[in-house]
């Protein structure tokens, strides 16, 4: 039934792709990974197995990867995604030494998978667990590791009609989950020896970027003597409320927009909500016009972890649709957040609400009051500010845990 499943899903990605672009990149990304596997994959080499459905989970498994490389040379790593906004992101990243999409799940695609290579172990990053892989995992005796795993119980293996398929997880040699409730929710499961709570490795990766911020003198000259509003992968309903906002502030203000969807006609969107200010776009900016804007939008990807350093105030976009994004990235440099309510399943976000750090908004009026009084009451903005940085060092450690029960056993 689990395999018939994976057909039907493969067939619909096959006509979606004829009018998706997503979807054509993923169905092509998975045909193409065998011969990507078979040109680079080298057969008298020790291969460790990395799989992120997309670019969250590939961040949670960076300071893993990353430190395994520094003290195991010895391995070669594999990185495999899911999702095309993984791949297309990180498809030339140095830190592996082979990135490809994830096959299918079928019982075919599955044993070609394992011709080309075989890894010695598997980290699965957060979530997906696919049922032929790890059966193949435990016919070749590798050891599966999950990593930074958190469980809900509305999660399909914990619900009655689930409960056939959540045999899969007796396949994982280890779990290490972010929270006490993901232990509870395995043992009742009966899986209780093999779980170590650890929290999130996304922490450790927060403080990586931090550290290693690249500087980017324009957006630095663009901020210098102002109050800069940081916002993090916005979409619409979140520019609907922090455009007004800020064309109510002062002149000396200065907004930053890193959109989560870069494409033309969003960016003109969001500049016809901006006619009274001076935008610019960070393609076209230079020396001699970045000081004088008062909008920067950032059309490209890769810069907004080192963007939040330059702001005051943030708000982390999703939360009004599809859910919040990487809340930590900016509560790392120590500066207020303002989310939206679609936050219930992320766990970082509500220990940062309820510390202090963050903010849930529900609409403009909101919005507003919450920024303002954060900018205009000092005694408020540096409790904020000081919870978001305590959060984040508090929760660091979990790469060094999970690296040290692998690979000090």
């Amino acid at each position: 039934m689990y395999s018939f499943a994976i057909f039907l899903y493969m067939c619909a990605v096959g006509i979606a792709a004829i009018f998706n672009k997503r979807a054509r990149k993923l169905a092509v990304g998975h045909r193409r990974a065998f011969f990507q596997l078979k040109r680079q994959v080298l057969r008298d080499a020790r291969y460790i197995w990395f799989h992120a459905a997309s670019l969250g989970e590939f961040e949670q498994g960076r300071p893993l990867m990353e430190r395994l490389r520094r003290e195991h040379p010895e391995y070669k790593i594999l990185l495999t995604f899911f999702s095309p906004s993984g791949y297309e992101v990180r498809k030339n990243w140095e830190g592996a030494d082979v990135i490809c999409y994830l096959p299918l799940d079928t019982p075919g695609a599955v044993r070609l998978f394992f011709h080309f290579v075989k890894p010695e172990m598997l980290f699965l990053i957060k979530y997906e667990f696919w049922q032929n892989y790890l059966k193949g995992c435990q016919r070749l005796g590798i050891p599966v590791y999950s990593v930074s795993s958190i469980f809900r119980p509305d999660q399909v293996f914990f619900r009655w009609y689930g409960r056939g398929y959540a045999k899969v997880l007796n396949k994982v040699t280890h779990f290490f989950v972010q929270n006490q409730q993901s232990a509870d929710l395995l043992a009742s499961l009966n899986i209780k020896d093999n779980v170590t709570i650890v929290g999130d490795t996304r922490f450790d990766r927060v403080l990586d970027i931090q550290s290693a911020a690249r500087p980017l003198p324009l957006v630095e000259k663009f901020a210098t003597g102002h109050t800069v509003f940081v916002a993090g992968s916005s979409w619409p309903p979140d520019e609907a409320l922090f455009i007004p906002w800020f064309e109510q502030r002062p002149a000396g203000d200065r907004l930053i927009i890193a959109p989560h969807l870069i494409g033309e006609d969003h960016l003109r969107d969001i500049e016809s909500r901006l006619q009274g200010r001076r935008v610019l776009r960070y393609s076209a900016a230079n020396e001699d016009n970045v000081a004088e804007a008062e909008v920067l939008i950032i059309d490209c990807f890769g810069l907004l972890s080192s963007i939040y350093r330059y702001g005051q105030l943030a708000m982390v976009g999703g939360g009004f649709g599809v859910g919040i994004h990487n809340v930590p990235e900016a509560a790392v440099y120590g500066i207020p957040v303002l989310i939206g309510p679609n936050n219930q399943n992320f766990r970082e976000a509500r220990h940062l609400l309820d510390t202090g750090a963050c903010f849930e908004v529900h609409d403009a009026t909101d919005f507003a009051q919450t920024a303002d009084r954060l900018l205009s009451d000092s005694e408020a903005y540096a409790h904020a500010a000081q919870a978001a940085r305590s959060y984040i060092a508090d929760n660091a450690g979990a790469t060094d845990i999970i690296y040290k029960a692998v690979f000090s056993a």
